[in-house]
């Protein structure tokens, strides 16, 4: 029995979301292989960084916003909520990184991968920023705010979603670390399962989860 596990870095060309320039971003392809007499299991998958934004500090922000305009200004409950649906809240925010992992025969090309990963999150993440462009990012993860396993649940979601081919049998494996910046200790969640037992959970059929171990050492 042979097991091999590689890592490499790539560039990606990236746009600016308002600007329009151009630079590159440097994720990590990730690839093992376990070979026996009987079959060869492949994962292939990435890491990307992104940033996201916190829910609960922002609704104690919106909370705490809510009470000023109702006893300062004299605001309803109704016309303070419809004005802070308005605004973007402040909160604290900071960098994550995701990484997501697909067993399976079926050609994936890694490009997809990083979009799912950085779609998952708040926001994504430039190398090059002008003035709109960071305006951009952070309105974009203040109104789009996600505990670390919401990023993980929505890596799961859009990869069943953007791979709806994928058999019963192979396995998806989602991380998320959030590098925080406000507590000294990082925050991180995992998921991981066949798709066939993913799907189910999604459909509330809550079973046990195939780990990435227990898939490669399969030797069916």
């Amino acid at each position: 029995r042979s097991e091999v596990r590689v890592t490499a870095k790539f560039p990606m060309r990236k746009i600016a979301p308002i600007s329009g320039k151009a630079t590159q971003s440097i994720y990590t392809l990730i690839g093992m292989a376990v070979a026996s007499q009987h079959s060869v299991r492949r994962v292939v998958g990435v890491e990307a960084d992104g940033l996201t934004a916190c829910p609960c500090a922002q609704d104690m922000v919106r909370s705490y916003a809510r009470q000023l305009l109702q006893e300062q200004e004299g605001m309803d409950s109704a016309a303070a909520d419809r004005i802070l649906g308005l605004i973007p809240l402040a909160t604290h925010n900071q960098r994550g990184r995701g990484t997501l992992l697909l067993g399976t025969q079926r050609e994936i090309q890694a490009f997809d991968l990083v979009h799912i990963v950085e779609h998952s999150m708040s926001s994504e993440i430039y190398e090059l920023l002008k003035r709109s462009d960071e305006f951009f990012v952070v309105n974009k993860a203040h109104r789009n705010p996600r505990f670390v396993e919401d990023v993980v649940r929505e890596m799961i979601r859009l990869t069943l979603e953007s791979y709806p081919d994928l058999g019963d049998e192979d396995l998806i494996v989602a991380k998320q670390e959030n590098f925080e910046s406000i507590h000294r200790h990082n925050a991180f969640a995992e998921h991981y399962g066949t798709a066939g037992e993913l799907r189910a959970g999604l459909n509330g059929q809550h079973g046990g989860y195939t780990t990435l171990q227990e898939w490669l050492s399969n030797d069916e």
